[in-house]
């Protein structure tokens, strides 16, 4: 027999409700909780007319021979008025995923009652999920005030110019520094001058002949009318134009397309690449590289129109954060790098370990 005295206390089963102990079992039905309980115990509760129709259940041994049903709250003990009810193990609990659940793609709609995957659709692949540590942000979410972001962070798309974005690294290579580039073209172009000096020194000294009364005149009589330069001194220019392009060409695509490299740029430790891989560019894209920017030379001549557009292109550089490509290199799909002092690219031929 149980100590408790009589009185109402929360049910064990419900603690949502109250119900009338009266010292060794619960009687009556049970009220909500917060409801103020009668002075006594409840009234008796009539009992419910038997249902019509025979018991489809046999009636067991303790029923047929009169003895009263189990008590359903026999093995309770009735809780201290002031004891923390315990969650029961059946109450509703707040949803979490289980283990092993995989956070949907975002847009993922459930497929409609009896829908059938259309022909050749191919399932996910076994195992999918967001990558570790992956947390999905819930639609509409705001960053709490007086939030910063960390240092030298910035969303996708919005990286502030010019290279802020993650710096890519073509075939494992560094890309190469505009200023490196810079000096490799400048010392391309000392090369290619001494070139022309030699071969076009002739020209040049027979344009000379022509211009020089010209220019004699004109320093003597500044303000006076002086007679206009011949037309061979037109075709001497055009003839200086086209031997200069020539010159350029024999210089730089040929290099190019053997080892990726002029000599300016193996001073300076910079290599062109294909941007899919890392074998030679070959004469066809060393060619469309180098027409890009040398095929203008010849328009010096049409009031410096072929000199603006070689300082455009030189110049595009600075506008690509990504790969740093100028418009040649956009043009051939080849991309410039660093490259370590020394460095040669292993080809096909050679045996293991790069040694020939």
């Amino acid at each position: 027999m149980s100590s408790l005295p009589e009185g109402w206390y929360k049910d064990p089963a419900d603690p949502a409700t109250q119900r009338w102990w009266d010292g060794e079992g619960w009687l009556g039905k049970a009220i909500p909780a917060d409801q103020t309980p009668p002075a006594g115990p409840p009234p008796p509760e009539e009992p419910e007319p038997p249902a019509a129709g025979p018991s489809s259940a046999p009636p067991t041994d303790a029923t047929a021979a009169g003895a009263p049903p189990t008590d359903p709250t026999a093995g309770y003990a009735p809780p201290t008025p002031d004891a923390p009810v315990a969650p029961q193990p059946w109450a509703p609990q707040p949803w979490a995923p289980q283990p092993g659940w995989q956070q949907p793609p975002q847009a993922w709609q459930p497929p409609a009652p009896g829908a059938v995957p259309p022909p050749g659709s191919v399932p996910p692949a076994q195992g999918w999920g967001p990558p570790p540590g992956w947390i999905a942000t819930p639609q509409g979410w705001q960053p709490p005030p007086g939030w910063q972001p960390p240092p030298g962070w910035a969303p996708a798309g919005a990286f502030p110019f010019p290279f802020a974005a993650p710096q890519v690294r073509p075939h494992g290579f560094a890309l190469a520094g505009l200023g490196r580039r810079l000096v490799a073209r400048l010392i391309d172009i000392v090369v290619v001058l001494i070139l022309n000096v030699i071969v076009n020194g002739w020209f040049a000294y027979q344009w000379w002949l022509e211009v020089a009364p010209i220019f004699r005149e004109s320093m003597e009589n500044p303000f006076g009318t002086v007679d206009q330069p011949s037309a061979r001194s037109d075709y001497l220019v055009l003839t200086m134009l086209f031997v200069a392009t020539a010159l350029w060409f024999a210089y730089e695509v040929p290099a190019l397309a053997n080892s990726g490299q002029t000599l300016g740029k193996r001073l300076m430790q910079v290599k062109v690449f294909r941007l899919e891989n890392t074998e030679q560019i070959g004469f066809g894209r060393a060619f469309r590289r180098w027409a890009r920017l040398g095929l203008w030379t010849p328009f010096w001549s049409c009031y410096g129109l072929g000199l603006l557009l070689q300082a455009i292109d030189s110049l595009s550089p600075v506008f690509d954060p990504r790969l740093r490509q100028a418009l040649h290199d956009k043009t051939a799909q080849t991309v410039v790098v660093a490259v370590p002092a020394g460095y040669r690219a292993v080809q096909a031929t050679d045996p293991p370990g790069g040694e020939k």
